[in-house]
């Protein structure tokens, strides 16, 4: 039996206590937003020799908004980038605490990039900041990243501790 996973083959999806549709819901919606801002700029431009050059800065927000969501859903279904050289040879408890470790670090990095966020938010606000195309205020844009942060960082959370009280299944096993 190989120690690689067949990618063909769906893992059983986890039950956390937020529902993974709540992501899955608002990154969807997030990319029609963006897919009709470029349909509605391309088909200007073909037709008039104008662009809705000011969506530029909606575009880049929301995909912004669309890696974090991304992220969040990805740690729920255990579909993170990950190298598994060194854990695929490690036993299963092992490779249960490798993953634990894993998700605090992400809980860490997350934690981090919330922090910092924040205080980029909150300068973008204090010294009234505004966006180069619209003259927004930029917090609008910048309060994305702490937010989502948070959620990914709760979500990784939630992971590792299903992953320790063995509620969610590593690869490989029964």
């Amino acid at each position: 039996m190989s120690a690689e996973r067949d990618p063909t083959v769906a893992l059983p999806v986890p039950n956390p206590r937020v529902p993974l549709a709540v992501e899955e819901i608002l990154v969807a919606a997030t990319m029609a937003v963006v897919a009709a801002i470029t349909f509605a700029n391309v088909m200007l431009r073909y037709f008039t020799d104008m662009s809705f050059a000011f969506t530029e800065e909606y575009s880049i927000a929301l995909m912004v908004v669309m890696t974090f969501l991304g992220a969040s859903a990805a740690t729920v279904k255990d579909r993170h980038m990950r190298i598994t050289f060194l854990t695929s040879k490690m036993t299963l408890v092992n490779r249960r605490r490798a993953e634990i470790f894993a998700m605090l670090c992400m809980v860490t990095m997350y934690g981090i990039l919330a922090f910092y966020g924040t205080w980029a938010t909150w300068d973008d606000y204090r010294f009234e900041v505004t966006s180069p195309a619209l003259g927004l205020p930029q917090w609008i844009y910048t309060i994305w990243l702490p937010l989502l942060s948070v959620v990914v960082a709760l979500r990784a959370g939630g992971r590792a501790i299903r992953v320790g009280r063995g509620v969610d299944k590593l690869e490989g096993e029964a």
